[in-house]
């Protein structure tokens, strides 16, 4: 009897299989939703503007998909999404050695001689771990202060420019850039389509394909 069952049940997934529409789970345009979304559901405007005071102003706490496609994607472990996950770092102390006091209140810069502690790391951008340093891409260093009001965080990149200029489309940028999660290769086609889409990253192109990436 258990034969019967086993025999049924194999004839039933074969010709399950022989009906099968082999093309009809692949993702396609006409699957996807007509309006883009939070996780919550509410409809989203604009994926790739935040909301700012003018056209040059700061960004807006308020923007709420600003902060949650950045908050989803800083959590983002599998597939790798880190950026700037290759580096060295060094540590030292920061030495105030002119009066500055007229410019500015910050802590290490409070009277001359002032040491504050600090931690400089230099690393690759886009890469993931373990790949070498020779390989062509942006520098990016980070600067800890760790002052008597608290931490400084100094961030930057060794070339005068970005690929974007809206933070919002950041995550987008690096999943173009990263490796294919599948194949775990990185795909040119991929890059070049993004950035086609944003002519804000010609700039950004001569220097990174220039000595200096």
């Amino acid at each position: 009897q258990l034969r019967r069952v086993i025999d049924r049940l194999h004839a039933s997934t074969l010709h399950s299989l022989s009906h099968m529409d082999p093309y009809k789970y692949i993702p396609s345009e006409e699957y996807d939703s007509e309006t883009w979304t939070t996780n919550a559901g509410q409809p989203v405007w604009n994926n790739e503007a935040s909301l700012s005071v003018g056209s040059r102003g700061p960004l807006l706490l308020e923007d709420y998909h600003l902060l949650e496609k950045l908050s989803n994607f800083d959590r983002e472990r599998i597939p790798e999404r880190v950026v700037h996950a290759v580096g060295a770092t060094a540590k030292g102390y920061f030495e105030c050695t002119a009066d500055v006091s007229h410019l500015t209140k910050a802590d290490p810069f409070r009277r001359v001689g002032q040491q504050t502690p600090v931690i400089v790391r230099f690393s690759t951008v886009v890469h993931p771990r373990g790949s070498p340093e020779t390989l062509r891409d942006p520098r990016g260093f980070a600067v800890k202060f760790y002052t008597r009001e608290g931490n400084w965080d100094l961030v930057g990149n060794n070339m005068p420019v970005f690929f974007i200029r809206d933070g919002m489309k950041f995550p987008d940028m690096v999943h173009a850039f990263k490796p294919n999660p599948v194949t775990n290769q990185q795909e040119t086609w991929r890059i070049f389509d993004f950035l086609s889409h944003h002519p804000e990253s010609c700039h950004m192109l001569t220097f990174l394909f220039d000595d200096a990436g």
